[in-house]
């Protein structure tokens, strides 16, 4: 009699704290807080494919590669599709909270803990659940969770069609707006976004450095990147035919600019291959009637646009000169090239070594060294010397705008967290910088 009389109190207590429509409420909510794991889920595994994986489902030749590349064909409606599942999905969630939490709050006639229940527990639960889980689980398992997720939005697309329908024209028509309001995305805006996407794995970090080549491509000027003309090898018209030709054997340019009397004096540019038909000709050879027009740039010309004028005219060298008309030095396709990809190396190519580093901290430049090339050796953003380099280009040329003359041997200067010390100087010039580098 006692054990019936406990069971039938436990039934009743049972049935006092979850009544069947309660029940049936967990179960809707538990229900309601996978489709969101799963919608939102989607959205991260369909647009975080790379190109690459998208081009090989393209050759897989199953059902489901195929709906997932009919649902990235239109990536508005599918995006549209997700965003107004998740939604219905989340109201459904809070309808249901909210009937759940106030039936318990009114028995405990605690309306002010409910109201806090449905605030913070929903919300974490949703966040959690619905929203940080699935999309960590989505973004490493990317093609699975597309694959398992393909023909329930191939479902959805068509039931939410109207809707999403007019979300994508209505949001075209404002893109147009915008786009009429001449809104831009400056290269500072661009180079940000390379920075955010560091983290990204499946960026390779070649592919980010051209990337911010790129964004900086139209800030840089011809004497950033120029060949000095104490590098340039340069000849005179008055040399003999044979000296020409051992003074291209020895330097293995293609290219040779030609002056007169001084290098302020160029006179034309030299195109070795237009002297192979005549190599057996002797010093009598008049071998400057085969030079052609040099092309002269300013120093401050942008790199950008030399590019074009190369492509325009055809050529690949241009002779650089300043303000007073003098002979700065060369610069050439290649070198506005490798602004963007790099260094470009041929078979015949000899690596000029510009530094070398004698531990993790401590590196020796020659004191030619372009400041852009040594930004990105030591991995430094180039804006950190605008403030202090002047006129300068140069590591050497940067210290000499600091001291205001030639320092001493091992005279040090701090800069920007970096220590700069003249290791090699001579009366005219310094050859040779220690840089230590510190917390930058």
């Amino acid at each position: 009699m006692d054990t019936e009389l406990l069971t039938l109190s436990f039934h009743l207590l049972n049935a006092a704290i979850f009544p069947a429509h309660i029940l049936w409420s967990f179960l809707a909510l538990a229900i309601l807080l996978c489709f969101s794991a799963l919608i939102s889920g989607s959205e991260i595994a369909f647009f975080s494919l790379a190109p690459e994986k998208v081009s090989e489902i393209k050759t897989h030749n199953t059902s489901s590669s195929k709906l997932i590349i009919s649902l990235l064909e239109h990536p508005k409606y599918l995006l549209a599709t997700i965003l107004i599942g998740n939604n219905f999905v989340n109201i459904a969630i809070v309808v249901i909270s909210t009937f759940i939490t106030f039936h318990y709050a009114s028995l405990l006639t605690h309306p002010l803990l409910g109201f806090l229940v449905q605030v913070v527990l929903v919300t974490f639960l949703l966040l959690l659940v619905g929203e940080i889980i699935p999309k960590v689980l989505a973004h490493r398992y990317a093609f699975s969770f597309a694959q398992f997720m393909a023909r329930p939005l191939k479902v959805l697309r068509y039931f939410f069609h109207p809707l999403s329908f007019v979300m994508v024209h209505f949001t075209s028509f404002i893109d147009k707006r915008i786009q009429k309001k001449g809104l831009e995305i400056t290269a500072e805006d661009v180079y940000e976004a390379i920075e955010l996407s560091a983290t990204d794995e499946r960026t390779p970090e070649d592919e980010r450095k051209m990337l911010k080549g790129i964004a900086k491509f139209n800030d840089i000027e011809v004497k950033e990147i120029m060949k000095s003309r104490i590098d340039v090898v340069a000849v005179d018209e008055n040399t003999k035919f044979s000296n020409l030709l051992d003074l291209i054997r020895r330097s293995g340019y293609s290219r040779i600019p030609v002056y007169k009397e001084t290098f302020d004096s160029i006179t034309g540019i030299l195109y070795v291959k237009d002297l192979l038909q005549y190599l057996d000709e002797g010093d009598s050879f008049k071998w400057q009637k085969l030079l052609r027009t040099p092309f002269f740039v300013p120093e401050n010309k942008k790199i950008d646009e030399l590019l074009k004028e190369f492509q325009s005219k055809k050529i690949h060298l241009s002779i650089v000169v300043d303000e007073y008309g003098g002979t700065s030095g060369i610069v050439t396709l290649e070198d506005v090239i490798e602004e963007i990809v790099g260094e470009i190396n041929d078979e015949f190519d000899v690596d000029e070594v510009c530094y070398h580093k004698e531990d993790a901290h401590t590196y020796i430049f020659e004191g030619k060294t372009s400041l852009n090339d040594f930004c990105k050796i030591v991995e430094v953003d180039d804006a950190i010397f605008d403030d202090k380099r002047g006129d300068s280009d140069t590591l050497a040329g940067l210290m000499l705008e600091l001291f205001g003359k030639i320092p001493d041997k091992n005279e040090s200067i701090n800069v920007s967290g970096m220590k700069f010390i003249a290791a090699v100087v001579d009366k005219r010039r310094i050859k040779k910088v220690k840089v230590i580098l510190k917390e930058i």
